[in-house]
């Protein structure tokens, strides 16, 4: 069954394209676009998407509020936003993550990555475009959290320890696997266990968790 996206952009072209590349992809389709954020979030809780692509600079209401409407925290039922733009601002991505964003691209990502995010998405899974990654979070934890993160509910084991690490500088769950000599099925049980503990919906809040208690630094 193939991932059902929306995709909302309030330039045509780039919109045309984003939707002539997802439809060439194997296991997506587009079932419907939007040229700006309250028709986007109105297609959206119409259609349920598997996936809603979202540019962040719209009329109306922006990506970042749109995510937040159909993601954000006190969500009963979230949908899976991606985040997608031609400005590599940090503030930008932070915002769109704790909006509840499942992932954030930039437009020049290619057809293949923009593939992987809307199918790690749909999974549940979180993907950020690897040049933003590692400096985002680094740069956030540096500046401090907006609040004091929240303790684990239990205290981590070192194998979660050594799994936050590896989730925070953007590994995936197969690189995680490989790197640790676990199985994937075991990489993926210490990820739900994070979860748990921390309190958070996704690999990005785990790597932002990791940053901002100080786990990661700068190297």
């Amino acid at each position: 069954m193939s991932v059902r996206v929306i995709v909302a952009d309030d330039q045509e072209i780039v919109r045309t394209g984003l939707v002539m590349i997802l439809n060439a992809q194997p296991g997506i389709e587009v079932v419907g676009e939007a040229a700006d954020g309250v028709s986007a979030v109105e297609l959206a809780r119409r259609v349920r998407p598997d996936v809603c692509l979202f540019d962040i600079r719209m009329p109306g209401m922006d990506g970042i509020s749109a995510t937040r409407a159909l993601a954000g925290p006190g969500v009963v039922d979230p949908l899976a936003v991606v985040v997608i733009t031609t400005f590599d601002l940090d503030e930008y991505v932070y915002s769109a993550l704790r909006a509840g964003a499942k992932g954030f691209l930039l437009k020049d990502a290619g057809a293949v990555l923009l593939a992987q995010a809307v199918h790690a998405a749909a999974d549940g899974d979180a993907l950020i475009a690897p040049a933003v990654t590692a400096r985002l979070l680094q740069a956030f934890a540096e500046t401090g959290p907006s609040a004091p993160p929240a303790q684990p509910i239990d205290p981590l084991t070192d194998r979660e320890e050594q799994v936050l690490a590896s989730v925070a500088r953007g590994r995936t769950n197969a690189e995680i696997a490989a790197e640790l000599r676990i199985t994937l099925s075991t990489v993926k049980s210490h990820i739900a266990s994070l979860m748990t503990k921390l309190g958070v919906r996704n690999r990005v809040e785990i790597a932002m968790w990791a940053y901002e208690t100080r786990r990661i630094h700068r190297r």
